[in-house]
């Protein structure tokens, strides 16, 4: 089988971004001075899970699920300056400086020379665009793709848009949940390149000796992993 197309996913995949949500919770953390750390975590937990279908994913939302936080831990009133502090935190990681992972650049323009390379990331669209521009990693990629959710049509329709259809197809990730799992249901190959820290929603577990899925330490080691797939 030839492979003719790469998905990448972008956050904690290309570059750094759940470390940057985690340092900003412990900043929301040390506001409600009033309330068990534990206590605000699970809470906020909870309502990002029940706000995912209304913000989706990304900064903004979760901007907006610590001030809801707050608000329900406060009896809905919060001090002033919780609030404002949760806003300009929300701003400053809309503004962060975008860090690639080692090796990302090397690798994909390693890439980029033998297959068509689509980005498929969740998230807020302008972020998303944002971080990709920062990124300098732009125009190797030949579709972009900036979705709500990803399941099997998501990788059905990028990879029919961007190459020769799923079958000829490798996906490669952080996340289980969304960039291994839904990959392998749409007929691609499946690689999974964990980040050293995971969001709770987006984990899940592997799948039992599946034949296109693969684990990889890091992402510099995938074009020999392609190289070495059999029938190609």
């Amino acid at each position: 089988m030839t492979i003719t197309t790469v998905g990448l996913d972008a956050d904690d995949t290309l570059w750094h971004n759940e470390t940057i949500f985690r340092l900003t919770q412990a900043r929301f953390l040390d506001l409600l001075t009033d309330h068990d750390n534990d206590a605000i975590a699970a809470r906020l937990a909870e309502v990002e899970r029940r706000n995912l279908r209304l913000y989706g994913y990304g900064v903004k939302g979760f901007t907006l699920s610590m001030i809801e936080t707050a608000m329900e831990l406060c009896d809905g009133d919060p001090p002033p300056r919780a609030l404002r502090e949760i806003l300009a935190a929300g701003r400053e990681m809309l503004a962060h400086p975008v860090e690639t992972l080692p090796g990302v650049a090397e690798t994909l323009a390693d890439l980029a020379e033998r297959y068509r390379l689509v980005l498929i990331t969740k998230g807020d669209l302008m972020d998303q665009e944002r971080k990709l521009a920062a990124s300098g990693l732009g125009e190797l990629f030949s579709g972009v793709e900036i979705v709500s959710e990803k399941d099997r049509l998501t990788y059905d329709r990028a990879f029919t848009r961007h190459g020769t259809g799923a079958d000829q197809a490798v996906m490669a990730g952080n996340s289980m949940k969304s960039d291994v799992l839904p990959a392998l249901e749409a007929g691609a190959f499946a690689v999974h390149i964990p980040y050293h820290v995971t969001w709770a929603h987006e984990l899940a577990d592997a799948p039992d000796n599946h034949p296109r899925f693969a684990l990889l330490d890091t992402i510099a080691a995938l074009p020999a992993w392609i190289d070495g797939l059999p029938d190609r």
